[in-house]
């Protein structure tokens, strides 16, 4: 999940109030499932409390960008997620590219200053994965849209009530969409929205994002009580920086969960990079991208 919430973050990084709120609500267990707006802050409490003690996990990361594609895995460690290239446009890293994926690991596994700017980078973005989860209740209005195999759909929509302060939470809180809520564990599993207008800043002379922006994330139970994100699109236009364009068109595919020690460092994280038997077996058990029957 920490991969979407850092980018919805980025969008959100306002709201710290809301935090008191629905940390004073845990798990509302009686709280009806008729109740949209309960619901939605029970699952903010669970994604809340599995953010704060999840397990740590490593997998495989296929994304797809106007660029090309790439094929990376990641190991989650205390001080954030470790990541190998292990091809790029469906090419398998060599000669120059693979020495130089090394030569960046060994520096991160190495280099102490390095590894203190990755602790502080993770913190912030923990900071911003708060942030926008205890924005969601108070920013939006929920309607029940009924259940499926033990799935709750809900629509949201602007809350007209709630004040958006800042460019990244007026971004936000101008989307409209859908979330699916695994009614047994009260977990989400599926999240989807849209851009309904235009969001300008600096009276529209510093940017803006673009109407009809919008992003995708479905999730997956991997133990039980830990979901992660196995599917991502973000597809965002517009303009920042006066005449400057923005774009993020980004696709992504995650599978091969397998569970790592609980809260094991960050050099403990980059060494497991390094063993590719992870290639031949975890990834490969899984429904993985075709081309990961190459080895390195």
């Amino acid at each position: 999940m920490r991969a979407f919430w850092v980018i919805m973050g980025l969008l959100a990084a306002a709201c710290g109030a809301c935090a008191a709120q629905a940390a004073a609500q845990p798990g509302n267990a009686g709280a009806p499932a008729g109740n949209p707006g309960r619901l939605v802050r029970e699952v903010v409490y669970n994604e809340l409390h599995e953010h704060a003690d999840h397990g740590y996990f490593h997998y495989w990361i296929e994304r797809n960008m106007p660029g090309g594609t790439s094929l990376e895995e990641q190991v989650e460690t205390a001080a954030g997620p470790v990541t190998r290239m292990l091809q790029s446009n469906g090419l398998p890293l060599a000669g120059h590219a693979a020495a130089l994926e090394q030569e960046r690991l060994n520096e991160l596994r190495d280099s102490p200053s390095k590894q203190a700017s990755r602790r502080a980078a993770y913190r912030q973005d923990e900071e911003r994965v708060t942030k926008v989860l205890v924005l969601l209740p108070d920013a939006f209005v929920f309607r029940d849209e009924g259940i499926e195999d033990g799935v709750q759909r809900l629509q949201f929509t602007p809350n007209p009530s709630y004040a958006a302060h800042g460019v990244e939470t007026r971004v936000l809180h101008s989307m409209s969409g859908e979330l699916w809520v695994d009614l047994r564990t009260k977990r989400l599993r599926r999240l989807q929205g849209h851009l309904d207008e235009n969001v300008s800043f600096g009276f529209g002379l510093l940017g803006r994002v673009d109407k009809g922006s919008w992003f995708r994330m479905v999730r997956t139970q991997v133990s039980p009580s830990d979901w992660k994100m196995e599917q991502f699109e973000l597809h965002l236009s517009g303009r920042a920086l006066l005449f400057k364009t923005l774009a993020r068109n980004t696709s992504e595919k995650r599978g091969g969960f397998a569970a790592v020690p609980p809260r094991i460092t960050l050099e403990q994280g980059v060494r497991m990079l390094e063993d590719s038997a992870f290639v031949r077996t975890a990834i490969a058990s899984d429904v993985a991208p075709a081309s990961l029957v190459t080895k390195r």
